[in-house]
């Protein structure tokens, strides 16, 4: 007779993806793993494969969560500038606040994986590809409303925004401060008027 798991999944998803936040793949042991989720070895592989397989897991929750979130404000949003501000806003709000210091999960993926590991590559290039269709929609939105200037295309701008907002993260790991970031968010706005 089969045994009943006696853990809520998606709870242990978002326990192992912050841990896969905070210490990245290579540095995460089994161990760790079964430590920080608090289940079995047994109730881990039986679950969700391998550790590979639950990081995948874990970075697909994480862009579903942080980039749907974002791209949802965009979709919803009636003034572009306005919501543009909110964005790395709450951007600067979430790194100056955090603690550990431990930046974005799908940049830190970024550099830790993506160019040895080719699922892990795929995951943060559509990431990309969608928050940058986002940011696409919104500046052309914003420039058809005589909000933001027309030197470059929309699509170049929208590469700028999503460059500068995983720059903002990659800083969190250094500790930067609000200074910094506001001069960043500062001159990045400019750039759009």
């Amino acid at each position: 007779m089969a045994r009943t798991k006696e853990f809520d999944e998606n709870s242990i998803l978002t326990k192992a993806m912050n841990l896969f936040w905070c210490k990245g793949y290579n540095a995460t042991s089994a161990q760790d793993l079964v430590d920080g989720l608090g289940i079995s070895r047994s109730s881990l592989y039986d679950t969700f494969g391998d550790k590979h397989n639950l990081f995948v897991l874990s970075l697909k929750e994480y862009r579903k969560q942080m980039g749907g979130g974002l791209i949802e404000m965009i979709e919803n949003s009636t003034n572009a500038e306005k919501t543009i501000k909110q964005i790395f806003q709450v951007a600067t709000t979430e790194t100056i606040e955090d603690k550990l210091q431990k930046g974005c999960f799908m940049v830190n993926s970024t550099i830790e994986l993506a160019a040895s590991d080719k699922e892990i590559a795929k995951i943060v290039n559509e990431n990309m590809q969608d928050i940058e269709d986002a940011f696409c929609r919104i500046v052309k939105k914003g420039q058809d409303l005589g909000q933001f200037n027309s030197l470059h295309s929309a699509q170049s701008l929208s590469r700028f925004l999503f460059n500068t907002i995983s720059g903002i993260r990659v800083a969190s790991r250094s500790g930067a401060d609000k200074k910094v970031y506001d001069d960043i968010v500062k001159v990045t706005l400019s750039v759009l008027k």
